[in-house]
């Protein structure tokens, strides 16, 4: 048998260290009375599109703007 710590998050148990089991292996869940200090997560107030905008080319803008229409054409051909 092996035990393990860890935390219910409010919505799932967090284990501190990585769990060795198998698929439908039984556990034995133990509830204490002693809590984790709760490290809030920071939040992301940037968009993707604001994160990959550090990769922008500017010299290929007018290529990118009928990329997709070439590219359909290309594959289906002009319909």
């Amino acid at each position: 048998m092996l035990a393990l710590e860890g935390y219910y998050d409010g919505e799932n148990i967090q284990t501190l260290e990585e769990i060795h089991a198998q698929k439908n292996q039984k556990l034995i869940i133990t509830i204490l009375d002693e809590f984790v200090e709760e490290v809030p997560k920071p939040k992301s107030t940037q968009t993707v599109r604001g994160m990959l905008a550090k990769y922008a080319d500017p010299s290929l803008r007018k290529q990118e703007e009928s990329a997709w229409e070439k590219a359909v054409v290309e594959k289906y051909g002009n319909a």
